[in-house]
């Protein structure tokens, strides 16, 4: 190869190279960025979503079927309103719920409303898909 060549193809490889430091810094950056942004989103809401799904679980059979509210259910309905003291822990547990409700199949929308209720408790925002979850209070 010719001399002009080879400097043209090591100009080359050094713009590849540079442009894929600055990709991985950029990479780098966002995943930083996004972190920081759960960190603090969550900072102020000590209730997780792991939380909420662990403690409906025992409800899941009958948000899909109705029947018999189990005790263990309502159980865990009073443990998450016990929970969720604050603005913020009601609004995550609000967020969750939706979350969770989107990814089960089957889920009737009036049961699950009506679930507090048939717990006997009740909380200040109904459940539903449709509850602005900043809303609530």
């Amino acid at each position: 190869l010719g001399n002009k060549t080879q400097r043209n193809l090591q100009f080359c490889y050094h713009q590849k190279k540079k442009r894929a430091n600055t990709m991985a810094l950029a990479l780098r950056f966002l995943t930083c960025l996004v972190l920081t942004v759960c960190i603090v989103a969550s900072a102020d809401a000590a209730i997780s979503c792991g939380t909420v799904a662990t403690s409906l679980a025992p409800c899941a059979n009958y948000l899909s079927k109705g029947g018999e509210v189990p005790v263990p259910c309502c159980g865990g309905v009073k443990s998450l309103i016990s929970m969720a003291q604050t603005t913020p822990d009601r609004q995550q547990a609000c967020r969750c719920l939706q979350s969770t409700a989107k990814g089960m199949s089957g889920l009737d929308p009036s049961l699950a409303s009506g679930l507090p209720g048939k717990c006997g408790v009740s909380i200040p925002y109904p459940i539903s898909m449709s509850t602005n979850c900043d809303n609530v209070k």
